[in-house]
């Protein structure tokens, strides 16, 4: 089912999506939240007749395999979800995640990192980066994709691979969180146009996120860290997103540091609208899939 584009943003200021992101209170009451009734993370029982699911712990945490079930993989992609470090993996991560396994032929890793309260930046990137690290070391080579507060993750353990002497990673990268002290002297301007997030909610929980790591390291703010010697980005962003100007910031960094960066902005579109229900969320699959496939 496609949704008309305007719908959307009427739907997400009916829900207040942004609760927990536009104001300090709202942010405390979603971590207090998430620590009484956590989230269910598992997969959707009906995903898609043309994938397989297995499951298995690592570091104590529950990960997930998508694999093509109607021919083999060629592939490998670590796909860390967002949600803002309070919230689980939705069904629209899950069906993208099955789209990439089933229609560019991927194994699609999905480590499920602990949220606030209990979790922080250091647990998430370690976990994030051991799951890397096996499937480089069983496959050879592997992708990394990550929506949001999963971006953050996914171009932070980017880095540190580079780090490790591993290149030619390409990494996917849809409406990330760059820089988690939301200091862009741009985001007062996009702010009233944004139905989703915000900048003072989003300053607590990057700090709570942090938990004792400077807001300027980069396994918390990525954009703090270099880009010298990664591989090849795509990066989509919508214009009705506050982390839509630390993207630009990102794309020239990488840029000048000799990075291959695809940006993909979209006028008028919202926070991951890849994973929406539209028809620019549907074309930005589409690509997504073709990105991966042709790595």
């Amino acid at each position: 089912m496609i949704v008309p584009e305007a719908a959307v943003p009427l739907f997400l200021r009916a829900t207040h999506a942004n609760a927990p992101f536009v104001t300090e209170a709202g942010a405390h009451r979603a971590v207090r939240r998430q620590a009484l009734r956590p989230e269910p993370f598992g997969p959707p029982k009906h995903l898609r007749p043309d994938v397989r699911v297995d499951v298995h712990r690592q570091g104590g945490s529950p990960v997930y395999t998508v694999t093509p079930s109607r021919q083999p993989p060629l592939r490998d992609v670590v796909y860390v979800h967002g949600g803002g470090w309070v919230h689980e993996i939705a069904p629209q991560h899950w069906a993208l995640i099955a789209q990439l396994a089933a229609e560019a032929r991927a194994t699609v890793t999905v480590p499920i990192y602990r949220l606030l309260p209990d979790g922080n930046a250091r647990q998430a990137h370690d976990l994030v980066l051991d799951v890397a690290r096996r499937v480089i070391d069983r496959r050879g080579r592997v992708q990394l994709a990550g929506d949001s507060a999963g971006g953050q993750i996914a171009l932070s353990v980017a880095q540190t691979l580079r780090d490790q002497g591993v290149r030619s990673l390409r990494t996917v990268l849809v409406s990330p969180a760059l820089d988690l002290g939301f200091s862009n002297p741009r985001i007062p301007e996009v702010q009233p146009s944004d139905p989703w997030l915000g900048r003072d909610g989003g300053r607590v929980l990057g700090h709570l996120w942090a938990d004792g790591l400077s807001i300027d390291d980069p396994v918390v703010s990525p954009l703090a860290g270099s880009f010298h010697g990664l591989g090849p980005m795509l990066v989509h962003t919508g214009t009705h997103d506050v982390l839509n100007p630390d993207a630009h910031l990102l794309v020239a960094a990488a840029r000048s540091a000799g990075v291959d960066v695809t940006l993909r902005e979209r006028p008028g579109a919202l926070h991951v609208f890849p994973l929406l229900p539209t028809r620019s969320g549907r074309a930005a699959r589409q690509e997504i899939v073709a990105a991966v496939r042709g790595a």
